[in-house]
């Protein structure tokens, strides 16, 4: 599933508190970066944002799934991508308030 334009413009816009942001065209997705950290994947219309152990429960307690994919082989896996809350796409604050998560999911990866 390709990530269309004008979705691709409105994450750009929508995550522009990340220093030094880019986005990258990978595997029918696109990564979003923060200089040379990936931060958030979207595929399709769907944006996932990086989490980890610090960060799990507030995705948890709003219901937002793993970002999951099929092997070749038939197998489902996970990587620790979660999806966005909707609420990001209206209020700027609780955009930039998620982006520092994902940020900090991806800088304590490093």
């Amino acid at each position: 599933m390709a990530v269309g334009e004008s979705f691709l413009e409105q994450i750009r816009e929508t995550l522009a508190a990340a220093p030094d942001l880019r986005t990258r065209r990978m595997f029918g997705g696109v990564g979003v970066f923060s200089g040379d950290r990936m931060f958030a994947l979207a595929i399709g219309d769907t944006l996932y944002l990086k989490s980890d152990a610090e960060t799990a429960a507030d995705f948890d307690a709003l219901g937002l799934e793993p970002f999951r994919y099929g092997t070749k082989h038939g197998d489902l896996r996970e990587i620790s991508y979660r999806r966005a809350p909707d609420e990001i796409w209206e209020d700027p604050e609780v955009a930039e308030a998620w982006t520092r998560r994902a940020l900090g999911a991806a800088l304590r990866k490093a």
